[in-house]
């Protein structure tokens, strides 16, 4: 089983305390003047200098992409918010990386690459404008929202009713895919579609020993923070901030990284809030960049697909990380696992304890390994196992309470490749429905409390090595059922009731044996 990180011997950056303030470039902080230049000036001046902190004062800094250097501390104080222009044509193409890939993207308003003892601190904003970027669905908005959006400009889809910045941004959904296949990373390629490729708000890429302590980041193109092959990161008290219907707007990626400690972050997104990744399909599998040794602590979600999240780009493996003492209000769904056949890759050894959530919409934990796939029913039959099939085990969950979901607990393994070892103990949460686990081995739950509204208790099909002990129902309907066990693979189900007159309910195709109670 799973182990617990409780602390992590991570190299802090480096910085020199020399002191290099923008105003002193050139810069004006009304919101009108362009401080491209001056900004980057400045971080020029303290570069020949040998590294420092670069002030960005109280005020408003319209602004290009920022180029970051090693040694660098990007200090924002509080009363100061970085705004980065809406004009697409200030933002260069370059090769960078996006869900798990290397690609053709514009330059992110935050960028470094290959670069070491960095810092983004300070309490003021970093605002990447990402509404002029991003794509918005009509069913996601009111109808004063759609109207004001359609008055700013732009163009609809009117067969998908999605409202696009600029025709080149509408064509380049269908054109991305061939450029992708072919695969050129040619910058000249991609000029044709360059308002469709969103930068991240800040992108980080093969860096070492970073620090990001303070700002809020709001309003991201794409997703908002985003380490890529990273080494030694520390991020605490930041808040990320997107709109709800934001698209892609995820919070923080961390993908292909090793050491980082995430701590005392609040999100409200648009998408996933907290999310591990390790590159996608056999590209990820290629680099073979593992996502590992990540503590995260202390951490608030709001608003956001998922609070904590791993997938469904892990196709370089996902090992040693521990998530504790968060609280998730509101999401969609609180612990988010997902993946898909042709990822591969390998999850495991994965703590998580003292989760506490309120007013989930969805699940309270989930484990999906039909991403994108939910609806075909070919995708359930059994295929051969491979270097694509993904690999979920090891994983660990204990002290984990939720106050109002639509279901308690879904487990949905491959039925060539079952979710394998996992743990669910000191679990208590109010839901509409219970657990539904299937094609599952060698997993225990012990000490679950659950209040649910509709239906047994459980649902278990095709489960192998089950062990149910202490479990407590305040439920209101279908008393007389707890557990339901069903599959011809079931074998080995232990289901010590804590109220011996309740029933486990056997399928006639289960081998009567198999279960106990």
């Amino acid at each position: 089983m799973s182990s617990t990180i409780s602390k992590l011997d991570i190299t802090m950056p480096i910085i020199p305390n020399e002191i290099f303030t923008i105003t002193d470039y050139g810069a004006v902080g009304d919101g009108v003047v362009d401080n491209t230049e001056s900004i980057a000036q400045t971080i020029n001046a303290c570069k020949n200098a040998g590294g420092g902190k670069v002030i960005i004062p109280a005020g408003v800094w319209l602004t290009g992409p920022i180029q970051l250097i090693s040694h660098l501390n990007l200090h924002i104080e509080a009363g100061a918010i970085l705004l980065f222009k809406k004009d697409f044509n200030s933002y260069p193409l370059i090769l960078s990386s996006f869900e798990g890939e290397e690609t053709v993207r514009c330059q992110s308003p935050i960028d470094g690459e290959y670069i070491h003892d960095i810092a983004i601190t300070g309490k003021g904003v970093i605002d990447g404008s990402g509404g002029a970027w991003r794509p918005v669905k009509k069913f996601k908005m009111t109808d004063v929202q759609w109207r004001k959006l359609i008055e700013s400009g732009g163009i609809v889809d009117e067969e998908s009713e999605i409202w696009w910045p600029s025709t080149q941004a509408l064509e380049g959904q269908s054109l991305i895919q061939e450029l992708q296949n072919s695969g050129s990373k040619r910058i000249n390629d991609y000029k044709p579609i360059r308002d469709y490729l969103r930068p991240n708000l800040v992108s980080l890429r093969n860096c070492e020993s970073i620090l990001i302590d303070g700002p809020t980041f709001q309003h991201s193109p794409a997703w908002c923070l985003h380490p890529w092959i990273c080494e030694h990161i520390t991020i605490k008290n930041i808040t990320v901030r997107n709109p709800w219907y934001s698209q892609n707007g995820d919070g923080l990626d961390i993908e292909s990284c090793r050491y980082g400690l995430v701590e005392n972050c609040v999100f409200d997104v648009g998408d996933d809030a907290i999310c591990i990744k390790s590159g996608k399909d056999e590209a990820g599998r290629e680099l073979g960049k593992i996502c590992r040794d990540i503590l995260i602590r202390g951490c608030q979600v709001y608003s956001g697909h998922g609070g904590f999240v791993i997938g469904s780009e892990m196709s370089g493996g996902v090992k040693n990380i521990t998530v504790r003492d968060c609280s998730f209000f509101g999401t969609d769904v609180g612990l988010r696992f997902k993946s898909k056949r042709g990822r591969g890759g390998v999850v495991e050894n994965i703590s998580i304890e003292n989760i506490r959530m309120t007013n989930i919409s969805g699940e309270a934990i989930v484990f999906h390994m039909y991403y994108e796939h939910e609806g075909d029913e070919e995708s359930f039959k059994e295929d051969k196992v491979s270097i694509e099939t993904p690999v979920f085990r090891d994983i660990a969950m204990k002290n984990i309470t939720c106050m109002g979901a639509q279901q308690a607990i879904v487990l949905k393994g491959l039925p060539e490749l079952p979710l394998a070892n996992l743990l669910f103990e000191d679990v208590s949460i109010v839901s509409k429905f219970g657990v539904f686990g299937s094609e599952c081995e060698d997993v225990q739950f012990t000490n679950i409390t659950l209040n649910v509204e509709e239906g047994a208790l459980f649902n278990l099909i095709n489960i192998v090595n089950a062990n149910l002990s202490n479990l407590q129902s305040k439920s209101k309907s279908n008393k007389d059922i707890h557990v339901k066990v069903s599959g011809e693979k079931t074998k080995n189900v232990r289901c010590l009731l804590q109220n011996k007159e309740k029933v486990v309910q056997i399928s006639e195709e289960v081998d009567q044996t198999q279960v106990i109670f």
